[in-house]
């Protein structure tokens, strides 16, 4: 996803699943037939450029790894929380967090949940 449009509408109308380190937003897609996409939202809280690259590459590989194992049919935002420090973030730590919110989406768990 790299349109606004598309972010904000997972925003609006998406269901929010939490972990300690990420909010995943879900919102299904018009066609259901029609592959996953990911959008990465990243602020400036994160810290400087290569910090939230390095966030933003983490997320986007575990996601690719889990290809197969991530529903098709729905949009997806990953958005790291607040107090995440992108030095001490690593791939298996992201990894794990991921699996639990994709799997949960995957679950049809409805609503705001903490997993």
């Amino acid at each position: 996803m790299l349109r606004r449009v598309e972010f904000l509408h997972c925003y609006a109308k998406g269901r929010r699943f939490f972990s300690n380190s990420f909010v995943l937003f879900a919102v299904p897609r018009e066609d259901a037939a029609l592959p996953w996409r990911l959008g990465t939202a990243v602020t400036k809280k994160c810290g400087s450029a290569v910090r939230r690259n390095r966030v933003r590459r983490l997320v986007r590989e575990s996601v690719r790894l889990m290809g197969a194992d991530v529903s098709d049919g729905f949009d997806y935002v990953v958005v790291p929380k607040k107090g995440i420090d992108p030095r001490t973030l690593s791939f298996e730590g992201v990894n794990r967090e991921l699996q639990r919110l994709l799997g949960a989406v995957a679950r049809g768990k409805l609503g705001a949940v903490s997993v």
